[in-house]
């Protein structure tokens, strides 16, 4: 240890700067940082639950459940969820998917179904549908033409329609009513001006 006068000044000093620093105003953030960091959080999100649902076996196939899809309510709240979400499936789509073509068709049935829930996020009940019409459609395509499923078309329609209406409705609207209540800390523009 130091013990000459220049050093406790340099200490001194310096522990008076961390007070000053300390009391300073918080640093903004652009608009812009604040609207990837919401983006990502919800891509991220997503990536994790399919990663759950993956496990059970439930994250691609003729049966599908994913938990992920329970966060296509969150359009109502703000667009920027429309790319966290996409993004979060073109991700789980090359980690968990079943072909290429569940990467490119899949990842947009999900952009598809997240855009049309934004624009008629008036209706607050009707948010989840169309992301779950996109993918009744699409997703049975996909897996008829990546040969994962020989079942027929109306039965793949059905069994991943189910799936969609279970993730999207039954666990969708209750975390969008829950969120909500949080509407204004968690999606708030006014912070980001």
């Amino acid at each position: 240890m130091i013990n000459s006068p220049d050093a406790k000044e340099s200490t001194e000093k310096t522990a008076s700067d961390f007070v000053q620093k300390r009391n300073a105003p918080a640093v903004r953030v652009g608009a812009k940082t604040v609207l990837i960091c919401r983006a990502a959080i919800i891509a991220a999100l997503y990536v994790v639950l399919t990663y759950l649902s993956d496990i059970f076996g439930l994250a691609s196939g003729a049966i599908q459940l994913r938990l992920s899809e329970a966060l296509c309510v969150l359009p109502y709240f703000s667009f920027i969820a429309v790319p966290g979400l996409t993004i979060g499936c073109l991700i789980s789509n090359i980690l968990f998917g079943v072909s290429f073509y569940d990467v490119i068709f899949g990842t947009l049935a999900t952009a598809i179904g997240a855009v049309v829930s934004y624009y008629i996020r008036k209706y607050k009940y009707v948010v989840p549908l169309p992301t779950v019409v996109a993918n009744a459609i699409i997703v049975p395509l996909v897996l008829r033409i990546s040969g994962m499923s020989g079942d027929g078309f109306i039965y793949l329609m059905l069994t991943v329609g189910a799936g969609e209406l279970l993730a999207c409705c039954a666990l969708g609207i209750p975390l969008m009513l829950v969120l909500e209540k949080y509407r204004s800390r968690i999606f708030d523009d006014n912070i980001i001006k």
